[in-house]
């Protein structure tokens, strides 16, 4: 008998973590504790998904861009990736351009409303950060609470890239600076990315003229010293004024 810890396990069955903790807690799966710490035994394992019955699991697909140009394409490859594995009927495909730090969004809104109905048993996606970048532990366990199993396909790794990645942290920065001066329009929020994304093509103080990978992560950190350098200056300026 393999005693397997509970990323390993969830894996195997081809579910989240969280799941797979969530069924443990709820008894559906037998877990052995090793000191503090929760295996699963490869029998149990074999024993859940042997006889898997396909015949009543309704799946729905979501994916997710982060809303830059150009990602179109992205969300067709995620769509036609999820419906290439799919295992059961597809009965709904939920899609948002939106950061993965928004909690609120279309797509994503109506899944959660149309789960609660009972409309699908599995929600599958390409990678866990598509259904959000924080908190998606949060997430899964609503889904779970309305017997709804969530399905990550690439268990490793994250599907945007660093473009995308920049633009969620773009979007985060201008989050604060807006709440912190005020700035709540799409206005204000486009000349604070504008004046950000300045600053980034700026040659960072000290970087070394033929350290490419070194210079590149140097100018990333740059670039977020940089903002945090703007918005202190601006309160500072409050302040005295």
């Amino acid at each position: 008998m393999e005693l397997l810890r509970l990323a390993v396990a969830a894996r195997r069955v081809g579910v989240h973590p969280g799941t797979l903790r969530l069924w443990a807690n709820e008894g559906r799966v037998a877990v052995v504790w090793v000191g503090r710490e929760r295996r699963f035994s490869s029998e149990a394992l074999d024993a859940l998904t042997g006889c898997p019955d396909t015949a009543g699991r309704r799946e729905a697909l979501y994916v997710r861009v982060s809303g830059s140009s150009g990602q179109g394409s992205s969300l067709a490859a995620q769509e036609a990736e999820l419906r290439a594995t799919a295992s059961g009927v597809v009965v709904a495909v939920f899609k948002d351009r939106a950061s993965g730090l928004r909690e609120s969004r279309p797509g994503l809104d109506r899944l959660v409303k149309r789960a609660a109905k009972g409309e699908f048993t599995h929600v599958r996606v390409t990678h866990g950060d598509r259904l959000a970048r924080f908190g998606a532990g949060w997430l899964i366990q609503v889904l779970a609470h309305h017997r709804v199993t969530v399905e990550v396909l690439h268990s490793k790794g994250a599907a945007g890239g660093m473009e995308e990645l920049l633009d969620d942290f773009m979007s985060l920065v201008a989050t604060f600076a807006g709440r912190m001066y005020g700035m709540r329009s799409r206005e204000a929020r486009r000349r604070l990315l504008d004046e950000a994304g300045r600053r980034m093509k700026q040659p960072v103080l000290g970087a070394g003229a033929g350290a490419g990978a070194g210079a590149g992560a140097g100018a990333g950190a740059g670039a977020g010293a940089g903002a945090g350098a703007g918005a202190g200056a601006g309160v500072a300026g409050e302040v005295r004024g």
